[in-house]
C-alpha cells in the first residue's frame, strides 16, 4: 500500500462515525443503510457520506439490490494498512 493509500485509509477511520460505522459493517456479512441510520442516529445523507468516503479508501465495498444498498467491509485494506504502518516503523529504526 502506498502512502497515499495509507493516508486515505487513516482519514477514513479518523472520524469517530465513520470508525463506528466501519466496525458495524465489519461485524456482519452485509448492512444496508437504513440499519446504519437506525444505529448512528444520524440521517440517511449523513450516512451516505461517510460510506463514501469509507468506500472511497477501499474499506468497504456498496452494491446496489434493487431498493437497497447493501455494504461489506474489506478487511484485506485493513489488513494491509497494519502491515503499511509496521513496515513504515520498521523504516524509522533503521537510520
Amino acid at each position: 500500500m502506498d502512502l497515499g493509500q495509507v493516508e486515505k485509509v487513516a482519514k477514513a477511520l479518523a472520524d469517530a462515525t465513520r470508525l463506528k460505522l466501519y466496525e458495524y459493517i465489519a461485524a456482519h456479512d452485509q448492512v444496508c443503510c437504513g440499519a446504519l441510520v437506525e444505529l448512528r442516529g444520524v440521517t440517511p445523507a449523513t450516512v451516505s457520506h461517510h460510506l463514501k468516503i469509507l468506500s472511497e479508501a477501499g474499506l468497504i465495498t456498496c452494491r446496489r439490490e434493487g431498493q437497497f444498498v447493501k455494504n461489506q467491509a474489506n478487511p484485506e485494506v485493513l489488513e494491509e494498512f497494519a502491515k503499511s504502518l509496521k513496515a513504515l516503523t520498521k523504516k524509522r529504526r533503521k537510520k
